[in-house]
């Protein structure tokens, strides 16, 4: 049986942190190549550490010509990349750090058994399993902490790059822990924040000035209390911060890309990989199902587990859990899913919208919780199957 009294943490990181930055450079080279070509072929890596960022990887275009002109390409993106982020520092910055680029062609080993040919469909880009989920705590249908903790980073890197908090760095740390009372969220027992700074004679009590009022602004209404516990830069100064105080590497930042910890996670990260690849494309495709699931009222929390095998088009299986809160049985929710949605790759692809330019924007604050935007971005946010899938139950 569920506990329905409790407490429970989850972390975020931001933009800055030097994984994120190894996401958002993967995903950047992801989406130009996307943008010249939806079925375009992307696995990118990247590592970060003191002046310099290591790209490498198979990519691959149907035009060779194209295909060499992207690659001259990939320079200048991991440079914009950086710049966006923020990165002007003595030993990290956009315009001075060396790029060293390892990208090559796809392998025609792995391309043979994800192509569509006349015998057979396209199949999935490797073999796994990978989880979706929902809760009905947060409107966003996600668990509280780590929906709040990417809130609060992403208030302070708004109010960072607008100019309000200058003395703010890029790399940033948040984490929760709320206390839950029959089974719902209720308040915050502690607050962590660490974040770089600029001004090295800030102590930790004046960065707490200064990202107090927007941590605050960004927690639901009596959720902290004079017991709640805060821990603002606990080690105290943090200036040297980036890919240049500590090494960053592409999908380390899993549990963060997620759910925060609050439900099982089948390994595979997302950033740098075309949606070909069931790591990222099935994992969101369990999100959107667990979403309208929650969303039509069949459970109030709900995972959802599909898996595949390299080159085989189908899902081996799909499986519900609604975690004894179903208004709906489980076995009649997994047959209506299988109904309800093609969930071969290139299905997933199709009913989602996923060929296109819309990754770097999910390389922080998390892929989930977002809201659908008008360009297809986080369209496995949105809400469109709840009928479909009760008629089908």
């Amino acid at each position: 049986m569920s506990r329905n009294n409790y407490i429970f943490t989850s972390e975020s990181v931001s933009e800055g942190h030097p994984d994120k930055v190894c996401d958002r450079i993967s995903d950047s080279i992801l989406d130009a190549f996307l943008t010249e070509e939806p079925e375009a072929r992307v696995g990118c890596e990247t590592f970060a550490t003191t002046n310099r960022v290591v790209v490498g990887g198979e990519v691959g275009l149907s035009d060779q010509a194209k295909l060499a002109e992207y690659m001259g390409n990939v320079e200048q993106i991991v440079r914009d990349s950086v710049r966006e982020i923020g990165y002007e520092q003595d030993k990290f910055h956009w315009n001075t750090l060396q790029v060293d680029n390892l990208l090559h062609e796809q392998s025609a080993h792995i391309a043979q058994g994800v192509d569509a040919t006349s015998d057979k469909e396209e199949g999935a880009g490797d073999q796994g399993l990978m989880f979706g989920y929902a809760v009905n705590e947060t409107p966003e249908l996600m668990p509280a902490p780590i929906q709040y903790s990417h809130a609060i980073l992403r208030k302070l890197a708004e109010v960072r790059k607008n100019g309000t908090e200058p003395a703010l760095g890029p790399d940033a740390k948040s984490q929760l822990t709320v206390r839950y009372a029959d089974g719902k969220p209720v308040g915050v027992t502690s607050i962590v924040l660490s974040t770089q700074h600029l001004d090295p004679d800030l102590s930790s009590d004046d960065v707490r000035a200064i990202v107090e009022p927007y941590i605050r602004g960004e927690l639901p209404d009596g959720w902290i209390s004079e017991d709640t516990e805060w821990w603002v830069n606990p080690t105290g100064k943090f200036v040297i911060g980036g890919p240049d105080g500590d090494a960053g590497l592409t999908g380390r930042k899993i549990i963060v890309d997620t759910y925060g910890g609050a439900a099982p996670h089948g390994g595979g990260a997302f950033s740098g990989k075309d949606p070909t690849k069931v790591d990222r494309s099935a994992a969101y495709a369990a999100r959107y199902l667990a979403k309208n699931v929650v969303a039509a009222g069949m459970a109030h929390r709900c995972t959802i587990q599909l898996a595949y095998a390299i080159g085989v088009a189908k899902p081996l299986s799909i499986y519900c859990d609604t975690h004894g809160t179903g208004n709906v049985a489980e076995v009649d929710i997994e047959r209506a899913i299988a109904k309800s949605m093609d969930l071969t790759p290139q299905g997933i692809r199709t009913h989602l919208g996923m060929n296109r330019p819309i990754y770097a924007r999910t390389a922080a604050y998390g892929h989930f919780g977002r809201a659908p935007e008008a360009d297809g971005g986080f369209s496995w946010e949105k809400t469109d199957l709840m009928e479909t899938l009760k008629n089908n139950c």
